[in-house]
């Protein structure tokens, strides 16, 4: 009797470790930063956190659906530059267009880029990684054939507002990045197109025999990757007061580190919006508190990799019934 109590406490603690293990770490995060970093818990540099952490969370937001469907997208961050370099254009100089110009162009630019992932993988069968692969070499090459290989800067005080502006306190990319967190969670949470996004990275096999277009759904997440990449570019550009040809470069690793390490399989099929959201801050939060201890940018990219081999090793072993 004793023993059957102990197996319950015992299944109790692992399923709560299972489930909630990512709130965990966040929670034991924050406390350890905060303890080696009096600047950690200041208002000012929690609020640069969530800006900081806004233009990823964006991306992680779309690369959360197209893992779901158990794909990649490796070309973000050229897209990314791509689409704020065409905005930026649009809003410098003497003849500079309304900022919600460049902002529908950025992210129309962005999921164009998205249609033709989309395309190759639905209805041309490459795979993710080299569609995603291929386009992350012509997109930025477009972007150094589009800027002339330069920065374009004196960018519009209109334009520049989305990115460093503030209403009521809370910066204006924070607030976009929560209205796309709220739009995704409501759609994969409530509608029949999230349902189906699962459906198709569970088992696309039944998914196409229970009458789900599952070229339909994958080409769609990626077409919405891109626009998602697309306003990211914008974001950027609008913080960063120009568009650079550089801008954008290693992107794909935070995006898909948060959605990782947020527990979304990357076997498809398995995951939460809310907990890609964790992870977003989670990435935000090693950066600023690396950054507050003085550790190198070098250190970072090591940390950070060692850190999706670990979420990837603990995945694998979920799949496996180790955990």
């Amino acid at each position: 009797m004793k023993a059957a109590e102990s197996g319950r406490r015992e299944w109790g603690l692992a399923e709560l470790v299972s489930r909630y293990g990512i709130v965990i770490s966040f929670l034991v995060l924050f406390l350890i930063l905060s303890f080696l970093s009096n600047n950690f818990l200041t208002s000012n540099n929690l609020v640069n956190v969530l800006r900081q952490v806004s233009i990823n969370g964006v991306l992680a937001v779309g690369m959360t659906f197209v893992i779901l469907t158990a794909g990649i997208d490796l070309s973000i961050g050229s897209i990314l530059a791509l689409a704020g370099a065409v905005a930026a254009s649009l809003v410098t100089g003497g003849d500079a267009q309304p900022a919600v110009f460049a902002v529908i162009a950025g992210v129309l630019v962005g999921a164009a880029c998205g249609v033709i992932n989309g395309g190759l993988i639905a209805y041309f069968s490459v795979p993710p990684f080299v569609a995603t692969l291929g386009l992350l070499s012509v997109a930025r090459g477009a972007t150094l054939l589009y800027s002339g290989g330069r920065p374009i800067p004196n960018l519009s005080p209109e334009f520049r507002w989305l990115g460093q502006g503030a209403v009521l306190g809370i910066p204006v990319p924070v607030i976009i990045f929560a209205i796309v967190f709220a739009i995704a969670y409501v759609t994969l949470r409530y509608s029949v197109y999230g349902r189906r996004v699962y459906a198709v990275g569970g088992n696309p096999r039944s998914a196409k025999t229970s009458g789900i277009n599952t070229r339909g759904i994958v080409f769609s997440v990626y077409a919405l990757m891109g626009g998602l990449a697309g306003l990211a570019g914008v974001m950027l550009t609008a913080r960063t007061t120009s568009a650079l040809p550089q801008a954008g470069i290693g992107y794909e690793l935070d995006a898909i580190a948060a959605v990782v390490i947020g527990g979304t399989s990357l076997t498809g099929g398995i995951g939460r919006i809310t907990y890609t959201l964790v992870g977003v801050l989670i990435i935000g939060m090693i950066s600023n508190g690396l950054d507050l201890m003085g550790v190198s940018s070098y250190y970072q990219q090591i940390i950070k990799g060692s850190i999706i081999v670990l979420a990837v090793l603990i995945d694998r072993s979920k799949d496996r019934g180790e955990l």
